[in-house]
């Protein structure tokens, strides 16, 4: 099922310090996306616009990583991978510190835009930087060490750049950002080997993941299929506030309950999909349609509706499995299809939001989101076993 390269790894002096530098990008990028659901009143105060506008930066975010992954993947296609790194996260600084000097909400709104170009085409480079350093049955484990720095970003940045930003003005938050974003550089400089270039790549040839049909249905599993996870996580609060009468002064150990699952999901899916990849994506994905299908009742009560908030956090599970499965089937693409994966992941994010609200304006209880997140992982489910079904199909008749 694999065709994954079997080649020895390059040496690597202290791989745990090329990860930790790699994986301190993670955080960075992590902290700048999601600080800012925390700091909307005060963005809004001060560039002078209402609550709810706020919201054109984080969809402009949004837009600048799924139009950066795939061009950015194109056009970089034989810079080496450590000079790109280093590259991408000096662009993610400046876009970061510049937004925290915008003159205007539009030009704040554009700089955001800025600011997520990188996003994508990083933590994909960075996957398979950490996976080159490894021996191939622990690729997933170095890929989730990597995706570490995002859900401590979700667990501890955002919150302590969020509390920052609201003590001493939302612009600190955005520079602390950036500043991560310039250590992280230094770090890649100092930690992460000198990888030669590809020559023989091209924007052609990284572009034709875009048209391999098993990276299309990957990625699909991992639009349709994270988007659970975010249907449920984006109305989290509001839902124990309003149905089980939670108290708003527990909506923090809330978000920290949540970043413990993301924590304890992606390392355990990543152990799981280096023992058997083909077995851990589908089997993730039927632990989404429980936890999240379970939601639906227990978000009556607050604290079995919490403890369930933070086994809806563990489907990030799918994400090393995803991320090394691209590996497999991308072939000579490589960079492309490993940055489109958080592309993706922000596609993902969109549109559960955007169903789960759905529900909720046609005035379905709150929990109903869990319902919403257990028929999106189903359906990621569905494209994972077609995606099988089709590869056998071609399998066969190619034998034949």
């Amino acid at each position: 099922m694999s065709d994954a390269s079997s080649s020895p790894p390059p040496a690597v002096a202290h791989p745990r310090l090329a990860e930790l530098a790699l994986a301190l990008g993670g955080f960075g990028i992590g902290t700048g996306e999601f600080v800012i659901m925390g700091l909307m009143n005060r963005v809004a105060n001060d560039l002078q616009v209402a609550v709810p506008d706020v919201g054109y930066a984080i969809s402009s975010y949004a837009l600048g990583v799924v139009v950066g992954a795939p061009i950015i993947s194109a056009l970089a296609a034989r810079v080496p991978k450590r000079a790109l790194l280093i590259g991408l996260m000096l662009v993610f600084a400046l876009g970061n510190i510049a937004s925290a000097f915008a003159p205007s909400f539009w030009s704040f709104v554009g700089l955001r835009f800025i600011a997520g170009l990188p996003h994508g085409a990083y933590l994909g480079v960075a996957a398979l930087v950490a996976a080159a350093a490894v021996p191939i049955d622990q690729r997933a484990r170095a890929v989730s060490r990597v995706i570490l720095g995002l859900t401590v970003a979700i667990l501890a940045g955002a919150p302590l750049a969020t509390w920052a930003g609201n003590l001493l003005g939302w612009e600190v938050a955005f520079v602390g950002v950036g500043g991560i974003a310039l250590l992280t550089a230094l770090l890649i400089v100092l930690r992460v080997p000198a990888q030669p270039a590809d020559t023989q790549a091209s924007p052609k040839r990284e572009l034709s993941a875009m048209i391999k049909q098993r990276v299309l249905f990957t990625l699909g599993v991992a639009c349709v299929g994270f988007g659970g996870m975010f249907a449920v996580f984006s109305y989290v609060i509001p839902t124990l506030t309003a149905q089980a009468g939670m108290r708003e002064a527990l909506g923090p150990l809330v978000l920290v309950v949540f970043g413990i699952g993301t924590i304890i999901g992606n390392l355990v899916g990543a152990r799981a999909a280096d023992r058997n990849l083909m077995r851990a994506i589908p089997a993730v994905l039927i632990w989404c349609i429980l936890v999240q299908g379970g939601f639906y009742f227990a978000a009556d009560s607050v604290w079995l509706g919490i403890l369930f908030v933070g086994l809806v956090g563990t489907g990030m599970a799918l994400g090393p499995a995803l991320q090394t499965r691209l590996m497999d089937v991308a072939e000579d693409a490589q960079t492309m299809a490993a940055s489109l994966n958080h592309a993706a992941f922000n596609i993902a994010n969109a549109l559960g939001a955007w169903l789960a609200g759905v529900t909720i304006k046609l005035g379905f209880v709150w929990s109903t989101t869990g319902l919403v997140g257990a028929t999106l992982a189903l359906g990621g489910l569905g494209i994972f076993y077609a995606g099988v079904w089709a590869e056998r199909r071609i399998a066969s008749s190619t034998a034949g």
